[in-house]
Parts: C-alpha cells; structure tokens; sequence
C-alpha cells in the first residue's frame, strides 16, 4: 500500500498557475506510474495527467494539454502538477493516486490505481 498526501491547492485567478505536489510512503515510489485525476462537482472524477515511474512516458487529458505538466522526484518520492493558465473548468478536488503495479506505463483509467491521495481543492476564479 501507498499512503499519499496532497498538497498545493488553493484560489487562484483565471490565467493563475499553481504546483500541486502529491508525497508517496510505503510501497516502493519510485517503481510505479502515478496519476492525477479530478473531479467537479456534480461530475465524475476524470483523469488529469499519468506519468511512467521513470518519468519518461507522459499522457495528458486533451483540456489540460500545454497548460499543465506532469513530474515526478523518485529520490523524494513525489509527483508533481505544475498547472498554468487556470481556467474557470479546472476548479476540482484533485486526487494523485499510484498503480497498481509496478513497472507498468501510465493509465488514464481510474480502475488500474490501488492508492488515493484525500485529494487537494483546486478552485479558479474567473
């Protein structure tokens, strides 16, 4: 197991960035994708970003495509989300989580990531 601890959010303008930064403990961090998903309310939680546990492959949801960018520091077990030219539909509680298993690529389905961070409110004001 992966215990996962979320960090960064806050109230930021329309065109704001902000750093999330997600700290892994337990299971071997630096073996493992990792992902950010989000949701809204209202809505389903949606996948953000996922990064290999290598860091060399990286998937992005087609909305947060040159604006956010996924990384990760194996040697301080945390994956980050620089986020940039916030708009009004990134508001969302965003939750990092861990694969299921090791040395896998990245995924955007929720189903193959056994560990959830409590998540960390993201809200953007227009």
């Amino acid at each position: 197991q992966v215990q996962l601890v979320e960090s960064g959010g806050g109230l930021v303008q329309a065109g704001g960035s902000l750093r999330l930064s997600c700290a892994a403990s337990g299971r071997t961090f630096s073996n493992l994708a990792m992902g950010w998903f989000r949701q809204a309310p209202g809505k389903e939680r949606e996948f953000v970003t996922a990064i290999s546990w290598n860091g060399g492959t990286t998937y992005y949801v087609e909305s947060v495509k040159g604006r956010f960018t996924i990384s990760r520091d194996n040697a301080k077990n945390t994956v980050y989300l620089q986020m940039s030219s916030l708009k009004p539909e990134d508001t969302a509680v965003y939750y990092c989580a861990a694969d299921r298993r090791a040395f896998r690529q990245p995924d955007t389905r929720a189903t193959m990531y056994a560990d959830w961070g409590q998540g960390t409110q993201v809200t953007v004001s227009s």
